[in-house]
């Protein structure tokens, strides 16, 4: 799911769509309008599932797409080599999900975990 709204209504730390990918707002510079055209704002991103670096400029007053990013919790059932099987605390639904390797050591069969879920990919969020 996404929303659409205005460039010049971000913040640091939001989230924001860029290249069909969730991504972390890092830091937002807007310039003042010109004689001959308007605001222009440069923003840094980085991808919340990929890491990736990534920035867009544009006028203010664009509009653009913003993820609708939800934190679950979810119990871990099993754990399968890499792999764990979780069960959605809020809908009680199971999946699965590739644990990265350094969460590991932190992931244990029958403990409470968190996890980030946006444009339909998951990841864990173990502060």
């Amino acid at each position: 799911m996404k929303i659409q709204v205005e460039v010049k209504e971000l913040k640091e730390g939001k989230y924001v769509i860029v290249d069909d990918e969730a991504c972390v707002i890092k830091s937002i510079s807007k310039s003042k309008p010109g004689k001959h055209g308007s605001a222009k704002a440069r923003i840094d991103v980085i991808g919340l599932f990929d890491n990736q670096k990534r920035s867009i400029v544009g006028p203010v007053s664009d509009k653009i797409y913003v993820p609708v990013v939800e934190r679950k919790n979810a119990q871990v059932l099993s754990i399968a080599g890499d792999v764990a099987q979780l069960m959605d605390m809020g809908d009680f639904s199971t999946f699965e999900m590739k644990i990265p390797d350094e969460y590991k050591e932190r992931i244990k069969e029958g403990e409470e975990v968190s996890f980030l879920t946006a444009l339909g990919k998951m990841k864990f969020d173990l502060r």
